[in-house]
């Protein structure tokens, strides 16, 4: 293994390793002390950034000499630990990649991560989650690695499926109230019924090519294959970046912890389904139904994002809204093939947007002094616009966006509820096969609310 691949695998396993390490010794009774945890996660993340310098270095097009064993201005860094599993003609291959779409993701992750990792060792000291939050932060940032710098479909799954785990239980933080645990478990179902279209998608692909690889090169399909691959797709991106008709998980995810909010639904989680269209763009180009269709939902969806944040009544769904304004921005430019424009759109707009969410406070803060030292009240932006339309018009958009343009009715009749009578199907059938005795003691007991209930945020 050459230096620049084994800084590649350090890279993608440390948070990991750690998350590993960390619960083990949890589950063997020990838990570390705050300070402990915060060193070592700065260690971590610091580390992965230095390790992500080199490999870019090693990737960039001017460096004079080679490094890694590679040539000067390769176009990949590729670790190949074989299959997994194989069955006849389907194999599950474990490889890593980096090259010059996932290197940019890759070094915001790790940056933004760390970055997270240093405000909250702050954020949330002597809060009782504490080591529970930065076990979930390892452990999102080792999926989000995973995803981003996997070499076929397979292992993006894999990493795909670990962040949208940490992202309900975070959600679901403060589980000593209800609202965040109901809240989480509505994310949850969301996720499942989108993340089945990236999972028939990759079955698709083996089917139809034989490999759901691409860091030897794209399996290309062609016609309704192709058509069919990137609709299936689509539909998990759209799901995990919150495009419209998905959009009304997005709000009840503010239940989460301000820092874990910034770094899910202000940076990355939020812009893995960006990724996914991003690295399917070979195969988006060449179906034009598909390539409209996600220009439709991001148009759509800024539209939505822009009307529905106008009327939010706290300041973390209004930067939540304004989160899926940019992002259905960027589905736009994935749809006309600007992929350099949409991979730059992503890096500024993740760097703002967890600047704004972590000083949410201070902002509010800001606000109510500027509105003092001018004697009188701010006047809202794209009020001009607002005048242009007639009193009733307004009336009717502003209940609209009041009710977030009907999305959680949507969600409700269509996603969640068939869900979970599924899910009481399913209940039903496991508990028939139990001892009488043991029927009753199964069912899942009442929520008693806790007198010791922990405050949100």
């Amino acid at each position: 293994m050459s230096p620049a691949q084994a800084i590649l695998v350090f890279v993608v396993l440390a948070p990991g390793f750690v998350f590993a390490v960390l619960a083990l010794l949890w589950l063997l009774g020990w838990v570390a002390g705050e300070r402990l945890i915060s060193r070592i996660t700065g260690l971590t993340f610091s580390a992965c950034v230095f390790g992500l310098a080199a490999l870019l270095w090693t990737l960039a097009p001017g460096a004079r000499t080679a490094a890694g064993g590679l040539p000067a201005g390769s176009p990949a860094v590729v670790v190949t630990f074989g299959n997994w599993f194989a069955v006849h003609n389907y194999s599950f291959p474990l490889v890593l990649m980096a090259d010059r779409l996932s290197l940019p993701f890759l070094a915001m992750t790790v940056m933004l991560c760390g970055l997270i990792g240093q405000f909250s060792a702050t954020y949330l000291h002597r809060e009782r989650g504490f080591f529970r939050f930065f076990l979930l932060l390892h452990l999102f940032a080792f999926g989000s690695l995973l995803a981003f710098a996997a070499g076929s479909f397979d292992l993006l799954a894999a990493g795909w499926e670990i962040v949208g785990i940490t992202s309900v239980l975070l959600i679901g933080f403060f589980q000593l109230r209800p609202a965040p645990v109901e809240n989480g478990l509505r994310v949850f179902a969301v996720y499942r019924a989108c993340d089945i279209g990236l999972l028939v998608g990759v079955f698709a692909m083996h089917h139809w090519t034989g490999t759901a690889a691409f860091y030897n090169g794209f399996p290309m399909l062609s016609g309704v294959e192709a058509v069919t691959a990137c609709l299936l797709l689509l539909l998990a991106a759209s799901g995990k970046a919150a495009q419209v008709p998905f959009s009304g998980w997005l709000p009840r995810a503010m239940e989460g912890p301000t820092p874990s909010s910034a770094i899910f639904y202000g940076a990355i989680s939020i812009h893995a389904g960006a990724y996914l269209l991003l690295r399917v763009q070979p195969m988006l180009a060449q179906s034009k139904l598909a390539s409209a269709l996600v220009i439709l939902i991001g148009l759509t969806t800024a539209i939505h994002g822009t009307i529905v944040g106008r009327a939010s009544a706290d300041a973390k769904t209004s930067l939540a809204y304004a989160s899926l304004t940019q992002v259905g921005v960027v589905f736009v430019e994935i749809g006309f093939g600007w992929t350099v424009i949409a991979v730059v759109h992503i890096m500024g707009h993740a760097t703002v947007r967890t600047m704004q969410f972590l000083r949410a406070p201070s902002m509010l803060h800001d606000y109510h002094q500027m509105h003092s030292a001018i004697g009188g009240e701010v006047s809202p932006a794209g009020s001009t616009f607002e005048s242009l339309l007639p009193e009733n018009v307004q009336l009717w958009l502003y209940r609209w966006a009041f009710d977030r343009g009907h999305l959680d009715t949507i969600l409700d009749s269509w996603v969640i509820h068939p869900l979970l009578d599924v899910s009481r199907v399913f209940a039903r059938l496991d508990r028939l096969g139990l001892p009488p005795s043991r029927r009753h003691s199964s069912e899942a007991a009442p929520w008693v609310p806790d007198p010791a209930r922990q405050g949100g945020d």
